[in-house]
């Protein structure tokens, strides 16, 4: 098994330091081989996706990626912008399902800013659709307007597109990992005014013919915002296009207390993935040592059950953060009155430290 680490910037150094340390700890064969992405690799190579990291991530079977960005970064041209290092990822290995789950830890449902009994036991699925919509479709750019309300003036377009293909892949696993679940999808979208959206749903209509034991409805993008926060737990797996997944993923993230505590997987048509914490890079506490290492944790445990066939040494990983978190320990993102502040390095330790007790127990 080969692993691609790709700790990228800001806190994405520390927290994926942390991951690392978990993964050794386990009785596992595995190769790792780190490279720079993000703004790190334009400093060092002039562009935030140098092909030698391209490389590597094509030749292992997953990649473990920490975060990436600055606002240092805010000036260069697009396509050398931090940020274009994890598009040009899922375009090149065809990452085409981001899978977000939305725990909400018993530990934790006092963080969360919704009352208790709305998010206790909240347990969401949402997969997005990675490599379409408004975020790759072409044609896209700057010109001056020939017609609208303000022709002569300046203006900037990108274009939304799905193709039917691209609807029924990304529907087959939504209704697959239902099965493994609760049987129900939610498919969220906006047809009422966009044609790419009629076509959604009604390809994921005739997807959902094929699988009569999972219950499917259509949402609004709208009221699919406003529904996670009425009533979250009335979602299963909910599953949309790229913009929509992007927004709704993060709201139901905050859902349950932290960003801080979410991990991310994004799959190809193999078993290769690309697993990455849900939050960003943070720069504004980078270097403090206070980063929550937990998400990117969570997400190595992620790779082990998606990519590399290891799920019952996910599950240990898993249970290793939630005897953690049941400790007492919090970094400062989930620490509440009557719970033990922690760093980074220490909530790493502490993840170790639980899974080697129970090694040695066992």
């Amino acid at each position: 098994m080969k692993i691609a680490v790709l700790p990228g910037d800001g806190i994405g150094t520390e927290i994926m330091a942390e991951a690392v340390k978990v993964l050794n700890v386990l009785d596992l064969k595995f190769e790792t081989e780190t490279a720079l992405v993000g703004g790190a690799a334009y400093e060092a190579h002039g562009h935030p996706l140098p092909e030698a990291t391209l490389k590597l991530a094509k030749d292992a079977d997953a990649v473990l990626f920490g975060a990436v960005g600055d606002w240092k970064y805010d000036k260069l041209d697009r396509p050398l912008r931090p940020e274009q290092a994890i598009l040009g990822l899922r375009k090149n290995l065809g990452l085409f399902a981001n899978f977000r789950p939305a725990i909400c830890y018993e530990q934790l449902v006092g963080a969360s800013s919704l009352k208790p009994e709305l998010i206790s036991g909240l347990d969401i699925l949402i997969i997005r659709e990675l490599t379409g919509d408004i975020y790759f479709g072409a044609p896209r750019g700057r010109r001056t307007a020939t017609d609208g309300h303000f022709p002569g003036a300046e203006e900037a377009f990108d274009t939304m597109r799905y193709s039917r293909p691209e609807i029924e892949r990304i529907a087959h696993v939504a209704f697959q990992a239902a099965r493994k679940r609760s049987k129900r999808v939610t498919s969220v979208d906006k047809a009422n005014v966009l044609e790419t959206f009629q076509l959604w749903k009604d390809v994921v209509t005739e997807v959902g013919a094929q699988y009569p034991d999972v219950e499917l409805d259509h949402m609004y993008v709208d009221n699919a915002a406003m529904q996670l926060v009425k009533a979250p737990k009335k979602f299963d797996v909910v599953v949309t296009g790229n913009m929509f997944g992007d927004i709704l993923s993060d709201e139901a993230a905050m859902l349950t207390g932290s960003i801080g505590m979410l991990p991310s997987a994004s799959l190809n048509g193999s078993t290769q993935g690309l697993y990455e914490p849900s939050h960003g890079s943070a720069p504004d506490i980078a270097g403090k040592g206070i980063a929550n290492p937990l998400a990117t944790i969570l997400s190595a445990a992620m790779m082990l059950r998606f990519s590399l066939n290891q799920p019952q040494t996910a599950d240990r990983i898993e249970s290793a953060v939630k005897d953690v978190l049941a400790s007492g320990l919090r970094t400062a993102d989930i620490y509440s009155d009557g719970t033990r502040k922690v760093g980074t390095r220490e909530m790493g330790d502490a993840v170790v430290a639980a899974i080697t007790k129970k090694t040695t127990k066992g």
